[in-house]
């Protein structure tokens, strides 16, 4: 469905993208994860033909990116493109309009887009009456309202709370049911961990590592993280070093890669004689891969 090969684009002598490559097949939610500033939105903007690469191509359904292929892509971006003195229905069927739609495919394609989104019963309703999460699903909705075959969402969730942000998971999902190929940007981990077939890490405007989870987490040798809490922590590291445990720190955690998965009487027996405040066995999870891939632990 979109095919980027060694997209490159600088401003000035700022290199944001170098030979990004990124391949994403039909029906597939791909999450591209990253920093600030490593060259996401950048990305976005040439696939939508909204900015021009330095070099490199890119190709959604095999077309080169252009004019034509504008209509095969749906946006729906982290602010909400809504007006808000406008309703549910009014505001699809003016960007309906936007798009071309003839009147007749337009009025089914708004009711459709409403009822994708789980708002029909609220098409008459000013934008403004609307909570976040209304907001959120609508501005989801200007993005099928002509029907793309791959929708691109930037941080969909931001800003919602837990009930909202698995309501908005579950309709992702039905997106990819339908065969909608989905590029999601999220800052959220546990949302990619639990949406996405494949993860791309990004940074300074390269894919550092690619993959399902549990490809990726072969890059961490732990079968689980260990987390210790003790005022003795140089003692504690010299213990860890004497097995051979790679160590991290996540923020202010002291954290030891267990090669295999052990008992937690023999974790605690192979700190006898270090005080221990509280110790913690986690699995691997995508924020270890993100911070090790990223090296921002």
């Amino acid at each position: 469905m979109l095919r980027i090969e060694k997209l490159t684009k600088a401003y000035g002598k700022h290199q944001v993208l170098q030979e990004l490559t990124l391949h994403i097949p039909r029906g597939e939610i791909y999450g591209l994860l990253g920093p600030n500033g490593a060259g996401k939105t950048t990305t976005i903007n040439i696939i939508c033909n909204l900015l021009r690469a330095d070099s490199g191509s890119i190709a959604i359904k095999n077309q080169p990116i252009s004019e034509a292929t504008k209509p095969l892509i749906g946006v729906a971006p982290q602010e909400n493109l809504l007006y808000k003195t406008l309703t549910c229905e009014e505001n699809l069927n003016f960007f309906a309009r936007i798009y071309g739609l003839s009147p007749k495919i337009r009025q089914k394609q708004v009711q459709a887009s409403l009822a994708a989104v789980n708002l029909t019963d609220r098409a008459k309703s000013p934008v403004e009456t609307l909570s976040g999460g209304m907001q959120r699903r609508l501005n989801m909705a200007v993005a099928l309202v002509h029907y793309p075959q791959l929708v691109i969402l930037d941080e969909p969730t931001t800003g919602l709370d837990i009930e909202a942000r698995y309501e908005m998971w579950e309709l992702i999902r039905q997106l990819r049911e339908q065969g909608i190929t989905i590029l999601l940007t999220t800052h959220l981990l546990e949302e990619a961990e639990r949406l996405c077939q494949r993860i791309g890490i990004i940074k300074d405007g390269r894919i550092l590592a690619e993959g399902s989870l549990p490809q990726l987490r072969k890059r961490i040798q732990a079968q689980e993280i260990l987390i210790v809490h003790t005022p003795e922590e140089k003692r504690a590291l010299a213990r860890a070093q004497e097995y051979g445990f790679i160590h991290r720190r996540y923020g202010n955690e002291l954290a030891f890669w267990l090669p295999e998965q052990m008992e937690l009487k023999e974790i605690i027996s192979l700190f006898d004689g270090i005080p221990l405040n509280s110790i913690a066995r986690q699995p691997v999870r995508l924020e270890h891969i993100y911070l090790e891939v990223t090296g921002n632990h």
